[in-house]
């Protein structure tokens, strides 16, 4: 007797690839272990790329205080001094950019979601292991025929 589709999930099958088995279900759980690698991988990007911006905004304020030209007078003195100032200007953007929108609207955000993520796996791995329990304890009740008799159809459509 084959398995219709409530047994699809739970049957093994043969693996296209080397001939082993593969339980159903292993597709989709290998697919949430990538998507768990992908948030950890995402998660130390943006920490990253915070961490670059904290550095840069930085090294644009310490060279805002370098005093190359601090002897200069008239409108060159008047245009160094425009010049140090868009330096701090610019470190200041991207200081507030780094640690208000990275962290808080991005970093933050995605730390708590890969911890829920968790938290759900767990909780999912715990139903699973016990209707596969159940699953392997029962009868052939839950085994579907190939092919549904006229009432199924009915009752399906």
């Amino acid at each position: 007797m084959e398995w219709g589709y409530c047994g699809c999930f739970w049957n093994d099958k043969k693996d296209p690839q080397d001939n082993g088995t593969v339980a159903g279900f292993e597709p989709l759980l290998q697919k949430q272990m990538k998507d768990k690698q992908m948030q950890r991988e995402t998660s130390e990007f943006f920490q990253e790329r915070i961490k670059i911006k904290e550095e840069y905004a930085q090294n644009l304020a310490k060279l805002s205080q370098n005093s190359l030209a601090a002897q200069e007078e008239g409108s060159l003195a008047e245009a160094w001094a425009q010049v140090k100032k868009s330096l701090v200007d610019e470190a200041e953007v991207h200081l507030k950019f780094s640690t208000a929108k990275l962290h808080s609207d991005v970093e933050k955000p995605l730390m708590n979601f890969c911890e829920n993520f968790k938290k759900d796996m767990k909780e999912c791995d715990y139903h699973i292991n016990d209707l596969s329990k159940q699953h392997a304890s029962c009868s052939d009740q839950w085994r579907c025929p190939r092919k549904p008799s006229q009432s199924n159809r009915e009752t399906w459509r």
